[in-house]
Parts: C-alpha cells; sequence; structure tokens
C-alpha cells in the first residue's frame, strides 16, 4: 500500500515532565512543570483535534452535512500499576444538529480510522462516548 505523507511534527524537549518542549516551527513553545499533567493534555488535545478530523472525514465521504462543527473532551489518565505506567482514555464526543444514530455511526467510523486512535488500540484503554 503506497501512502502520502501529509505532515511531520517536530519538536524538541528537554528536561522531562520538569522541562520544555518548543515545535521546530515554534508555533508551540512550553514549559513543562512538574507533576503538571501537560504531556497528557498535550495528547489529549491531539486527539481531539485528530478526532474530529475523522468525524468530518467520515460525514463528508458518507455525504452527510454537519450543521456545525463537532466536539471532543478528552481525559487522559496517567496510572501507575504494579506492571509500571500505563494510560487509559475518554473521549466524550458532541456532534451536535443530526440525530443521535447517525452520530454514532459517524463516531464509530472516526474511532477506525483516526490515527491516534489506531496508535492506541490494543494499548491504551479508551472509552468513546456520544454526549
Amino acid at each position: 500500500m503506497t501512502q502520502k505523507l501529509l505532515f511531520t511534527g517536530k519538536t524538541h524537549t528537554t528536561g522531562g515532565r520538569d522541562g520544555a518542549t518548543r515545535s521546530s516551527d515554534g508555533f508551540l513553545d512550553l514549559k513543562l512543570a512538574a507533576p503538571h499533567p501537560a504531556a497528557e493534555q498535550l495528547f489529549a488535545a491531539a486527539w481531539s483535534a485528530c478526532f474530529i478530523g475523522a468525524i468530518e472525514f467520515t460525514a463528508n465521504q458518507r455525504k452527510i452535512a454537519l450543521p456545525t462543527t463537532p466536539a471532543v473532551d478528552a481525559e487522559i489518565d496517567l496510572s501507575l500499576g504494579d506492571d509500571g505506567f500505563s494510560l487509559s482514555a475518554r473521549l466524550n464526543v458532541s456532534v451536535p444538529g443530526i440525530d443521535a444514530e447517525t452520530a454514532r455511526a459517524l463516531v464509530d467510523a472516526a474511532h477506525q480510522i483516526c490515527p491516534y486512535s489506531k496508535a492506541t488500540r490494543g494499548n491504551v484503554d479508551v472509552e468513546v462516548t456520544l454526549v
């Protein structure tokens, strides 16, 4: 299967959870401070944005007009257990202005094609809720 590269995100991070991160284009320039959950918030923001794009892509493919932009409230948990650190996630998705059955179908399809959902599948406990 041939793939076309669309984007490459580049960052430089120093100091880990108590350091700083900066994107190569300067768009992101953040100080990180432990024990603040900045890494989990950045992951939540990126996944949410990607997930909305996947919903819009799916709606377009199915010729469904979205009356307004979907929204995602993402929650990323960092936990420590007997086997070390792990992540879990909750994506609370709103697709206003369309019926619940159509919205559910779009959300389920988006979860199958979103690159973040694919990357975490089988590795992270994920709950996707239509709100």
